[in-house]
């Protein structure tokens, strides 16, 4: 009775702040600015289904895909063992679904290999990282906290999984000797491999080392739980929504702005009657400079991040030295709106720390050598929109301080003056056709 309280205790605990850190992130994703996606379910269920559920983004890079499809069916299907072990330790039970006969043992020995497949794609994308270090896990934006995210979340599946074989190992030594309450059930085609390490224990010693295992494994799930949301591993669960709100317009099609598009009406047409603005209203911000500028779902992208430079590695202008990077770009508004997040957990929902966006963690150097030419977006696995921040941060700094630069100054009061972006007035424009 004692170990099923502790147990309980530890999984309300889990449970709790898991759901408090979420409550959160969705507070923060709130509090950019409001946005109507509902457009056509039936294809978003399709993208969704196809990218997120499908891994159809991943097959651009065959291996990366390969080893990463082998922890996702492996985190998702060894998750049915967990609901056994939660189950047990409510109850005090010990294999509470071996009533299922043949097909537990089938569903055991499947965990099993699927296990190992986690433990070696785990040790593969450890060796990328850090024995072959790939150019696009070492950039910049990669200091040492990225870093060391990435390789606690591997380590720690290894030992989770290294831990669930053990389990299984010493358990099923225990049923071969017909150990209280060890019942036989499951198939063991990888942990029988690891028997002969442990034969030699008393059964007191392998209830022990069994028990440490049990423990090890659920309250590591546990924690792991609760670290997702603070680790870019969060995409695990915000990857579905996030590519349900994709955008589903041609990628290169641009958004309007609505409060422009309202000023160019009137101008065409004086009897449109503006919109109501209440009296104590601000007046509204052209662009973004800071993340309450941006779209709740621009927020949720840079939560969605996974951070894997697939974005960066494909910039043009990345390749070619400048310091745009897609991926710091996504890392930035992340780390911005937890910061933001943080200070209104302490002060309150009026809190402002006179910071922003825009100069504080991105300099207009990065906006302005983006080309538009959306290689991140096409990139990106699950569907991330660099672009849209760019080009709201760039409206920003055009519209509101006029901060553009001369090329593009000059271009614009052409167009003011002329109707187009060359110094020609247009009643000179056809004067090429008469020499």
């Amino acid at each position: 009775m004692l170990s099923q309280i502790i147990f309980s205790l530890f999984l309300l605990a889990g449970s709790y702040f898991f759901a408090r850190k979420v409550r959160e992130i969705s507070r923060n994703i709130k509090l950019g600015r409001d946005l109507q996606i509902n457009d056509r379910p039936a294809d978003r269920w399709k993208v969704m289904a196809r990218v997120a559920l499908g891994q159809s983004k991943m097959t651009s890079r065959p291996v990366a895909a390969f080893f990463h499809l082998l922890i996702y069916v492996g985190f998702v299907i060894i998750n049915i063992e967990v609901m056994e072990i939660i189950i047990d330790g409510i109850f005090g039970t010990h294999r509470i679904l071996s009533f299922m006969g043949g097909f537990y043992d089938f569903l055991i020995a499947s965990f099993e290999i699927l296990a190992v497949g986690v433990l070696l794609a785990c040790v593969v994308f450890l060796s990328r990282r850090n024995l072959l270090k790939l150019k696009r896990f070492w950039m910049r934006e990669m200091t040492s906290w990225p870093r060391t995210d990435a390789n606690l979340i591997l380590i720690t599946e290894i030992f989770l999984m290294s831990a669930f074989l053990i389990m299984n190992a010493t358990d099923s030594i225990l049923q071969s000797r017909g150990a209280d309450h060890y019942v036989l059930a499951g198939a063991f085609p990888v942990s029988s491999l690891l028997v002969p390490l442990f034969n030699e224990m008393s059964n007191d010693g392998l209830m022990a080392l069994e028990r440490f295992c049990w423990w090890f494994h659920i309250i590591g799930i546990l924690a792991f739980l609760n670290y997702v949301p603070y680790s870019k591993h969060f995409h695990i669960l915000l990857a579905f929504p996030n590519t349900w709100y994709s955008k589903l317009e041609p990628k290169g099609s641009f958004t309007n702005m609505e409060s422009v598009t309202t000023e160019v009406k009137m101008m065409m047409d004086p009897s449109i009657v503006p919109p109501p603005v209440a009296p104590d209203a601000a007046p509204p911000r052209f662009g973004a400079k800071d993340v309450k500028d941006l779209s709740w779902k621009q927020l949720m992208d840079a939560y969605s991040c996974t951070e894997c430079g697939r974005c960066t590695s494909v910039c043009p202008a990345n390749i070619t030295g400048k310091l745009l990077s897609p991926r710091k770009i996504m890392m930035d508004t992340r780390d911005r709106l937890e910061e933001l997040g943080n200070g209104i957990n302490k002060n309150g929902p009026a809190y402002e720390d006179g910071k922003s966006l825009l100069n504080d963690y991105i300099t207009p150097e990065e906006l302005w050598a983006c080309t538009s030419c959306n290689a991140c977006v096409e990139a990106c696995p699950v569907l991330i929109d660099p672009l849209s921040i760019i080009i709201d941060m760039r409206r920003f700094m055009v519209m509101e301080q006029s901060a553009a630069p001369a090329e593009l100054n000059g271009m614009f009061t052409k167009i003011e003056n002329n109707g187009a972006p060359w110094q020609f007035s247009p009643a000179d424009r056809m004067n090429w056709t008469e020499s």
